[in-house]
């Protein structure tokens, strides 16, 4: 058979396989299955490399066909697959990957309809082996090819994967979406495990960032936790996963691998930063989280920090890491068990980050914290996470006293201490109560806004002839605060020149941050109502323009030949000089 498969055409290729599966499915070869498997792998190591793909077609198109088939047969055939699949990975290329990834993915999709009605627990274990089977299959597929074709292969994944706000859109109605978003994200996360993210710009691209975020704030648990599991296997790139899967304060004795975070990985997070820290903010208020739930975001959130080991990224971390504490003390909607864990998941943050980025005034404010918790007997606002808390022993932060928890103030005074630009930590959060309503990847506003506003306000105050006054050469511009009053004299002169300078630098910064993280198009609807606005100042300038020359200008009058100007009648009738109307335009 070697020598007839090596031999074979492209024509002749299934010519060749159909008698053979034929003889395994009269003969009843598939289960157990180990013949079948050592048939096939000498078809693949035999025929010539550029046909290989057709053996798997041939394979997935007989599992096709055995669709009602009993499910250990369905298993054994696609254990089969899963075990030459990576043979034929490496000559796969273009459209042939994602027909593979489709058809497994719609094994798997119509498997999970025939699991729903099943009330036979044998039934539903052996379907579940034939699950495991196709993510297995398509594990091993993924994990032959280049890492460009595993990002587009979990993109492709996650635009199957239902969710409830498109379910009138996308067809998804029935009782097995849960079951089919758990099994296409274990696809998913089957497939992350196979990939070695590099850069982070290249492993979330908004098309991938954007879903995924949005499911992991699913409402059950479990889908979350998978979430969190996938963005855990993506974000790792140093093996500190295993260090990192449960809070801790004793950062020293984790030995973490830590890098300096490059120059795209920094304009990623400052890009992304704040839908990413949103997310894990609102699945960290989902009122039915699990212990695991919890320690699971702070599983994502400790390998950011690590693998963003970076100054520029300290701010945006305290400043969730606040939101946290301040939810704990604030959420009506979670347990007493719930706020202990997220107290300790603050604890955990407010160490490590000093130990990542060697802030030492931080540091030691953190183990003062961690030490006013020990000595007040606070140990359940300390890891680890417990389901359960004795409400007789275990009181309340606030019973506590104020040591016992973490001061922005304090947090503000030991980043100066450490040389930090701390205007940005002394902004209103935006996570909580300070941030928006709504969806974590909806139009943001947050503290910015005021920026925006005095921008805009600004804008407005101008007169006419300072809105276009930049446009005319030789008139130099003239700012709001040179305008010649008595009150702003007087202002000028009672108040300190460093006190414009710091508000016009704050007014600065808070612009500069605008633009850097906020999205497209939240500042285009910031800005659609501003542009009317100059429109029609820009209309009425022209207007009063246009009125202005032909009123108060007039073109000199011609001399002829013959004529004395000085003489002339004519002349008698044109203004003076010093008479002549300027357009207020020009006046200042």
């Amino acid at each position: 058979m070697r020598e007839l498969v090596g031999r074979a055409s492209f024509g002749h290729i299934r010519c060749v396989l159909r008698p053979v599966l034929r003889h395994l499915d009269l003969h009843e070869l598939w289960v157990p299955n180990q013949f079948a498997i050592h048939t096939f792998r000498i078809i693949m190591f035999s025929i010539q490399a550029q046909y290989s793909y057709t053996v798997v077609e041939t394979l997935m198109s007989h599992l096709d066909d055995n669709s009602k088939s009993d499910p250990k047969i369905r298993t054994s055939l696609a254990d089969v697959l899963s075990k030459i699949i990576s043979i034929a990975a490496g000559e796969s290329v273009g459209p042939s990957v994602l027909e593979i990834i489709n058809s497994l993915l719609s094994h798997l999709r119509v498997s999970v309809t025939r699991e729903v009605p099943s009330d036979e627990p044998q039934a539903q274990h052996d379907e579940k082996l034939y699950q495991e089977a196709l993510i297995n299959a398509l594990g091993e597929f993924a994990n032959h090819l280049p890492d460009y074709q595993k990002i587009e292969i979990m993109m492709f994944i996650m635009s199957k994967v239902p969710y409830p706000s498109l379910d009138h859109l996308r067809g998804f109605n029935g009782p097995g979406d849960v079951m089919l978003q758990n099994i296409l994200l274990k696809s998913l996360l089957k497939v992350g495990t196979k990939y070695q993210t590099i850069h982070f710009n290249t492993t979330f691209p908004m098309s991938f960032l954007e879903p995924l975020l949005r499911m992991s704030l699913a409402e059950d648990p479990d889908m979350r936790l998978l979430v969190q599991k996938i963005l855990h296997t993506l974000i790792d790139r140093h093996h500190n996963l295993e260090k990192l899967l449960k809070p801790t304060v004793n950062i020293g004795d984790l030995e973490l691998v830590l890098e300096k975070s490059s120059r795209q990985d920094i304009i990623f997070i400052r890009k992304h930063g704040p839908e990413i820290y949103r997310s894990l903010y609102e699945s960290l208020e989902q009122a039915n989280n699990t212990v695991e739930n919890i320690e699971a975001v702070y599983t994502t959130l400790a390998l950011l920090c690590v693998e963003l080991s970076s100054e520029e990224t300290v701010m945006e971390m305290l400043r969730l890491v606040i939101s946290i504490q301040d939810t704990a003390l604030t959420n009506g909607s979670l347990s007493a068990a719930q706020k202990y864990n997220l107290h300790a998941v603050v604890a955990s943050l407010l160490i490590l980050i000093p130990s990542v980025v060697s802030i030492t005034p931080l540091m030691e404010y953190a183990e003062k914290v961690i030490e006013a918790r020990r000595n007040a007997g606070a140990n359940h606002l300390l890891p680890e996470l417990l389901v359960h808390y004795d409400p007789e022993v275990c009181l309340s932060p606030t019973q506590l006293g104020p040591d016992t928890l973490v001061d922005q103030l304090a947090v503000t005074e030991s980043l100066k201490g450490a040389g930090f630009d701390v205007a940005r930590l002394q902004q209103v959060t935006p996570y909580g109560a300070g941030g928006p309503p709504g969806g974590s990847m909806g139009p943001r506003h947050s503290w910015v806004e005021t920026g925006m506003r005095a921008s805009a306000a600004d804008l407005n105050s101008f007169q006419m002839e300072v809105d276009s006054v930049s446009s005319s050469p030789g008139v130099q511009k003239k700012h709001p605060e040179e305008e010649l009053t008595f009150e702003s004299m007087k202002k000028l002169l009672s108040e300190p020149a460093e006190n414009a300078k710091e508000a016009e630098e704050e007014r600065r910064l808070q612009l500069s941050e605008t633009f850097r993280t906020a999205d497209f198009h939240d500042l285009v609807d910031r800005t659609h109502a501003n542009n009317d606005v100059l429109q029609n100042k820009l209309n009425e300038i022209f207007s009063k323009l246009s009125t202005g020359l032909s009123d108060g200008i007039r073109p000199p009058a011609t001399p002829t030949p013959g004529t004395k100007q000085d003489n002339d009648p004519l002349r008698t009738n044109n203004p003076p000089a010093y008479e002549v109307l300027f357009p207020e335009l020009f006046m200042y």
